[in-house]
């Protein structure tokens, strides 16, 4: 049997499976969210989420055809390393469930991931959630991919960023080219996803702007 696992020990296989950040938030801290959102709701016994965050490659920003290819194959790639995670954490005798980078259940006719991986990830001090409600991180800005690995360990959560980012800065909202970001209280997902088009019987994403507008995309 593996010895005791810790936060450091739990990061350190993170990285060695792919990931270029890893943070871990406390499942207490989840209480904001939604119902049915919450990790207890995926893992009863949940107390930790690991998350895990790969950087998007800026050169996929060519054009909407590579720009959905590459964000395809990061969802992928995610999943897996989530996967991976959970594994090593189950070995070390704790319950784990990895949380895929897509899919999830659907919730008033919109499908939403099994919990909020951006509010994770925030939770767990990886980034702040801008005005354009993507998460951004001091290091890759707003092209952070992300999976998580829940578990019954009992880890140390990692400290969460406090940096106003959009202080003053109202650039995203103004080139929505949908008005998606006009209300600060709720993202309009129904306006955005008229840019989820299908072209040759596939899915292409044909705006990305809220992402390449913004002054902290590479990172803060």
């Amino acid at each position: 049997m593996p010895g005791i696992l810790t936060s450091e020990l739990v990061k350190e296989y993170v990285l060695a499976a792919g990931a270029a950040v890893a943070g871990i938030a406390a499942a207490v801290d989840f209480d904001a969210a939604p119902a049915g959102l919450h990790p207890k709701d995926v893992l009863a016994e949940c107390r930790s989420v690991v998350v895990l965050g790969c950087p998007f490659p800026k050169e996929a920003l060519t054009n909407s055809i590579e720009y959905t290819a590459m964000r395809n194959e990061m969802l992928k790639h995610m999943t897996a390393l989530a996967k991976t995670m959970e594994k090593r954490i189950k070995a070390h005798g704790h319950r784990a469930k990895a949380v895929s980078a897509s899919g999830g259940k659907t919730v008033d006719g919109q499908m939403l991931g099994h919990i909020s991986l951006k509010h994770a990830a925030q939770l767990a001090g990886l980034g702040v959630i801008g005005r354009n409600y993507l998460l951004t991180s001091p290091a890759y800005g707003n092209f952070l991919w992300l999976s998580a690995v829940l578990t019954d360990a009992d880890l140390a959560p990692d400290k969460k960023i406090e940096n106003n980012l959009c202080e003053n800065c109202n650039i995203c909202v103004e080139a929505c080219p949908s008005g998606a970001l006009d209300n600060p209280a709720a993202f309009g997902k129904k306006a955005c996803s008229k840019f989820f088009v299908i072209a040759n019987k596939k899915l292409e994403i044909k705006c990305y702007t809220c992402r390449t507008v913004c002054p902290c995309r590479f990172g803060f």
